[in-house]
């Protein structure tokens, strides 16, 4: 065996200071003789890369900012392989203080920061869910749910939410203001898919619906009719036909 030199010998043992030999050496002690070295050490390599992936540097942060592990939009809620995406979300920025000095209500604000965070995952390449966002705010998830699909009406906008990416749960609202944008802003399926984060397949799809729908009521069928024909939920019929009543008929 060839001796360590004497500047091995003194520093060699500083290694232990970081973070990937203090992992190699605590699997070397704890799990003696399970894993050999180029395990220990691949172990080490990947436990860092998870570390790094779920705690971003917190020096990125601004006061008001919270990190959050939101699932990847690429990845379905309800996929055995979900993954998740560390996103870094403002609960409260300058723009709130402002609107506090001014009386504006706290469910008007609190709209505004239900909407801010939903986009600001989505830029991070995650989505929000009705859930997360209750835990956020410390409020119950239904009252959550009114106000971001209140705010979607009021500004007719489709946040890009879990249940709009991945098409799950209720999505009456934005079905409306699909099929607003369609007949009354007469905007190319495409340009509506991109406004309002659906697919391309969806988009076609509700408009697919609309068209049905608007055939039978031409045809004097009624709500329950056109339900059962089209299968197509009563609640989601009956915005189409307030579409067709406001916009269609009279044209």
């Amino acid at each position: 065996m060839i001796p360590k030199s004497f500047p091995v010998k003194k520093y060699s043992s500083a290694h232990d200071r970081f973070l990937k030999p203090a992992i190699v050496k605590f699997f070397e002690r704890e799990f003696c003789g399970m894993f050999g070295p180029v395990v220990r050490e691949n172990i080490a390599d990947a436990l860092i890369r998870l570390f790094n992936s779920t705690c971003p540097e917190s020096s990125r942060l601004k006061p008001g900012q919270v990190i959050w592990n939101a699932l990847d939009k690429r990845t379905r809620g309800d996929s055995d392989n979900r993954r998740y995406q560390p996103v870094i979300l403002t609960l409260v920025d300058d723009d709130d203080v402002k609107m506090f000095e001014k009386g504006t209500s706290i469910k008007t604000i609190r709209k505004n920061v239900i909407a801010r965070m939903i986009r600001e995952a989505y830029k991070q390449d995650a989505v929000l869910s009705t859930r997360d966002l209750s835990l956020l705010l410390v409020n119950d998830a239904s009252y959550i749910s009114n106000n971001r699909i209140e705010y979607e009406k009021e500004k007719q906008k489709v946040l890009p939410h879990a249940g709009v990416i991945h098409d799950m749960g209720s999505t009456v609202t934005h079905k409306r203001i699909i099929i607003y944008k369609y007949v009354v802003e007469k905007k190319d399926p495409s340009v509506i898919a991109r406004e309002t984060n659906h697919s391309q397949p969806a988009v076609d799809r509700y408009i697919k619906d609309f068209n049905r729908v608007k055939t039978l009521v031409r045809d004097n069928k009624d709500i329950d009719f056109i339900h059962h024909t089209t299968n197509i939920a009563k609640p989601v019929v009956n915005q189409y036909l307030q579409i067709i009543n406001n916009y269609v008929k009279e044209r």
